[in-house]
């Protein structure tokens, strides 16, 4: 199967199932909850296939409603033939709109608030409530960019966050892979691909904001954010000078989106370094992250000022 056509059959399968997802939560959710049930991951960024999971979150503050919606939620995802969240982790949860808006750093701040908060900004959807989705992510948005900073000057505080949030996963693979004893290699492709291009997807929206006004800059990181992160890399480059870059990513799709290919990853230990299949997926990687590495250097010339943000 030519690789074109399987991120077509990737983006058409993940629209297929969002929508057939909005539909049926709008017909069983209580049309005046105040809940917000958000998307993430290779279905939010469009890129599922079949064995992929529906990673989704609530943000609600009423605490009652909690454990009904989570139920009504994975009961649909069932119905349709979808794969729910593994139970455990930051999805098929809940958290509260202070925890996720004004709990940023500090002791209140945990790896589960900023994941979230991450991953609505950098890569999330909406499932049910989408005027409520928008708020929030301006409200995010806003407590990144508010108190004095003075406009024309790079949203430091947002930037730092979508660093800690790529340095955190990054240890957090090693943990998992180790002490977690989860899938090896099938998470450090992930990382190498989908991980580094919502974490690049970030850095390059940040920069493109970097003389805009602050109300400006909110407004234009909402437009960037609407779209999925390689479309909004694309946006920011150009199609010309990531041109490359697309089919390495289209590689790692192509890998993922095939069942047994999936599977061996999956099944292969720390002793399958050696392995071909991961050898020529990682070889893939690097180049990917040479590819993200040049566009950098060439979207931003040498005194732009994401240059030295991200240093000190």
């Amino acid at each position: 199967m030519a690789i074109s056509t399987v991120v077509d059959k990737c983006r058409k399968h993940s629209e297929e199932k969002c929508s057939a997802l909005r539909g049926e939560l709008e017909k069983v959710l209580c049309a005046d909850s105040a809940a917000t049930v958000l998307i993430c991951g290779s279905y939010a960024r469009r890129e599922a296939a079949g064995p992929s999971d529906v990673d989704y979150f609530l943000v609600s503050d009423k605490e009652d409603e909690h454990e009904g919606l989570i139920r009504q939620i994975n009961a649909v995802i069932s119905r349709l033939g979808l794969k729910a969240p593994s139970q455990g982790g930051p999805f098929a949860n809940v958290g509260t709109r202070q925890s996720i808006v004004q709990n940023i750093g500090g002791t209140k701040d945990s790896n589960e608030n900023l994941t979230r908060r991450m991953l609505l900004l950098l890569e999330g959807d909406w499932l049910f409530n989408r005027g409520s989705f928008c708020r929030l992510r301006r409200e995010i948005l806003a407590k990144y960019l508010g108190g004095d900073i003075p406009d024309h000057q790079i949203a430091l505080f947002l930037l730092n966050d979508i660093i800690r949030y790529w340095r955190t996963i990054c240890v957090d693979y090693e943990h998992k892979t180790t002490e977690g004893d989860k899938p090896w290699a099938i998470r450090n492709v992930k990382l190498v691909f989908s991980r580094k291009l919502i974490y690049a997807s970030g850095l390059f929206s940040v920069a493109l904001t970097a003389d805009m006004s602050i109300e400006k800059k909110v407004e234009r990181l909402e437009e960037l954010f609407d779209q999925r992160p390689l479309d909004r890399i694309v946006h920011i480059c150009g199609e010309a000078p990531t041109a490359r870059m697309v089919r390495c990513y289209e590689t790692f799709l192509d890998c993922i989106s095939d069942q047994k290919k999936r599977c061996d990853l999956e099944n292969l230990g720390r002793g399958g370094r050696s392995d071909r299949l991961f050898r020529e997926i990682k070889n893939e990687g690097h180049q990917f992250t040479l590819e993200l590495l040049k566009l950098f250097e060439t979207t931003f010339h040498s005194t732009h000022p994401i240059r030295r943000a991200i240093v000190y």
